[in-house]
């Protein structure tokens, strides 16, 4: 066993052992908890414990009341009535009631820095029509709204504790969640707690969850080996056998929403004046110099899909008249001679697990056969996402994963509309822009898909990311546990989860 796993199970042990416990092993560390900030899949994660949405999502897509308990729009497609669930109090003893929706959603909007605003329409009025209802009235229709608040612009943090002088939502959120959060020690380790007052009580089987940031899944796995670790996320699909062959544990896998792809600078400073920035040519020729298929078979053991659109096939959204383009190396070093750059270097962020490496390592290699000098740069993920969203990046594979929303809208406005919160390329295209704006307020179906039908053709045209597969998502887990429900957005609900 290496010495990082030694040092990792030293940690472990060195914790109480509880019966009603329970120690989680992350593939990365959060970055800010405050649910108006947080950009990160494992944010979402951890924040699934201590912070309670208006809405949630079940195994089969369906969107289901949490807070709330029912929802109607207008004729119109202007106004969301929502009612809200009664006797629900914040980890701080404070009422949750429609003033508490309206604060959060008008911080939501509002703050500083809000990776939230974006995913959100323009909002005439939140409005408290009486304790237990609140109507969102908006300027225009927006299709997505009530999937929107089935993330985190949907979590509900204490409007005394968030407004107080020095409040550090971000280490210290206070919300009405099942759990609540008692101690973060960066890179280290996350622990909640059970509230006693939560609102569906009855259904939360332990008093303590430990979140344990281990970025090598050999480390995760050998912990959950020997018993230090009960859950481990992000199994490495050329692992799962060795679980499945082992008596005491078990395995549960789902197909994202999202997307594994690689994320360019366009226009976000001085890193973006580059070939490979200024030119699609290049980019194309970079694509043609992969092949997806291989990708699948080495690094994912053929267990991804193999795809270069932002909704899966699964998805009604998905164009399927667009095929990944086949791996062409004449054709890739021909776009680069046209393009002035027969040779373009490129540093793509890269993240620190074996899996990324590999991933990395092979774009490295199909890309130098077509003429690219590529230089790989490992960052720890919290990092990775502050550098891209400075744009300190070229290319990045380390923030270039999607874990994915129910709605289009969620894995498309963000990140390729010139507004979007998280379009860390700075890609702006006009048409791009008008499209998902019609899109969002388009109530058919049929007229959305042909909207995002659009969108995809003209980004696969300009190439802002590069997608590469649809990635299952694998957990491996003691079989003392019981209550796991794999849910295709990846996270772990915490809602009847419990020890043997």
């Amino acid at each position: 066993m290496t010495r990082l796993a030694l040092l990792a199970l030293a940690c472990l042990v060195s914790a109480p052992a509880l019966a009603d416990s329970l120690k989680i092993g992350l593939a990365s560390d959060p970055d800010s908890l405050d649910p108006v900030l947080s950009r990160s899949f494992v944010g979402r994660t951890v924040m699934a414990a201590f912070c309670d949405k208006l809405f949630d999502i079940s195994p089969s897509l369906e969107i289901v009341p949490q807070l709330a308990t029912a929802w109607s729009w207008s004729q119109d497609g202007k106004q969301l009535t929502i009612n809200l669930r009664s006797g629900v109090v914040f980890q701080d003893g404070e009422p949750f009631d429609a003033a508490a929706v309206k604060f959060n959603i008008e911080r939501d909007v509002n703050f500083p820095g809000s990776n939230r605003r974006s995913e959100l329409p323009p909002i005439e009025s939140v409005d408290a029509v009486d304790p237990l209802t609140v109507r969102i009235t908006l300027k225009a229709p927006f299709a997505p709204l009530v999937g929107v608040l089935t993330d985190r612009a949907g979590m509900m943090l204490s409007p005394k504790a968030a407004s107080a002088p020095g409040a550090d939502m971000a280490n210290h959120p206070i919300c009405a969640g099942p759990f609540k959060l008692i101690e973060r020690v960066p890179q280290d380790r996350i622990v909640v707690e059970r509230f006693d007052r939560y609102w569906n009580k009855d259904h939360i089987k332990l008093d303590r969850i430990t979140y344990l940031p281990l970025p090598d899944a050999t480390v995760r796995l050998a912990n959950l080996k020997s018993g230090d670790l009960d859950l481990i996320e992000n199994v490495l699909p050329t692992d799962l056998p060795e679980i499945q062959a082992n008596p005491k544990l078990g395995t549960a896998r789902v197909a994202l929403l999202g997307y594994e792809g690689i994320a360019i600078n366009l226009a976000n400073g001085p890193q973006a004046k580059t070939p490979f920035g200024s030119d699609a040519r290049v980019r194309h020729a970079f694509e043609l110099s992969l092949d997806r298929d291989a990708i699948n078979e080495v690094v994912y053991a053929g267990q991804a899909i193999v795809d270069d659109q932002f909704v899966s096939p699964d998805s009604p959204f998905h164009d399927e008249k667009l095929k990944p383009p086949a791996r062409d190396i004449a054709k890739a070093k021909a776009l680069l001679q046209a393009a002035g750059a027969p040779n373009p270097a490129v540093t793509i962020l890269i993240g620190t697990s074996p899996e990324q490496q590999q991933l990395a390592q092979m774009v490295q290699a199909m890309a130098q056969e077509a003429g690219f000098e590529i230089k790989l740069q490992a960052i720890e993920f919290a990092s990775g996402l502050a550098a891209d969203q400075r744009g300190d990046f070229q290319a990045t594979l380390a923030g270039g994963a999607w874990s994915g929303r129910i709605d289009p809208d969620g894995n498309t406005y963000s990140f390729l509309h010139s507004g979007g919160a998280l379009n860390d390329s700075h890609y702006a295209n006009a048409e791009i822009d008008k499209l998902l704006d019609e899109a969002r307020a388009a109530a058919s179906p049929a007229e959305r898909k042909i909207l995002y039908n659009r969108v995809q053709e003209l980004e696969a045209q300009d190439l802002p990311i590069i997608y590469l597969t649809h990635r299952s998502w694998s957990w491996g887990f003691t079989k003392s546990l019981h209550g796991f429900t794999p849910v295709p957005d990846g996270l772990i609900r915490v809602v009847d989860l419990g020890k043997s």
